[in-house]
């Protein structure tokens, strides 16, 4: 059996995340494959290296948000065989205070024989920290980092 396409691998990933099997989604990392979240701000890390990282990250992941739903899904191909760029939205409700919420994301993942090997996840960090009800936090942090 050949390894799992990056679409393959991706499609894997949602459907974990949705059986929240955290575990599971870092088994889908190389040993040394990255995760990296360019528009992170406060306390949220721009980049993880290594598969014990990401599981790391992702611990208490189902803890914050339950992911319900994946709505909208659409792969793009590239030139490079190993190499996609996917747009969807997660929809869910924040474990905190129960409210819904719904995120778009635009990844770009690289794999290797089935494993991730480079995660970019582009995302709205104010809209992530209001459905997590962590806005007002994210908001002093980044006004006490303008004044320095």
């Amino acid at each position: 059996m050949s390894p799992r396409t990056s679409e393959e691998t991706f499609r894997r990933l949602l459907e974990l995340l949705l059986a929240k099997d955290m575990d599971a989604v870092a088994d889908l990392w190389a040993e040394y494959g990255t995760a990296e979240f360019p528009f992170a701000e406060g306390a949220s890390p721009r980049r993880l290296t290594g598969r014990e990282a990401v599981r790391g990250y992702l611990a208490g992941y189902p803890d914050l948000m339950d992911v319900q739903a994946i709505p909208t899904l659409t792969v793009h191909h590239t030139d490079q065989p190993d190499t996609i760029v996917v747009e969807f939205t997660a929809r869910g409700r924040t474990v905190a205070t129960d409210a819904p919420y719904q995120l778009d994301y635009i990844t770009v993942l690289t794999t290797h024989q089935g494993l991730i090997t480079r995660y970019r996840d582009y995302w709205n960090p104010l809209a992530a920290a209001s459905a997590a009800g962590t806005l007002p936090e994210l908001l002093g942090s980044l006004r006490s980092q303008a004044t320095r």
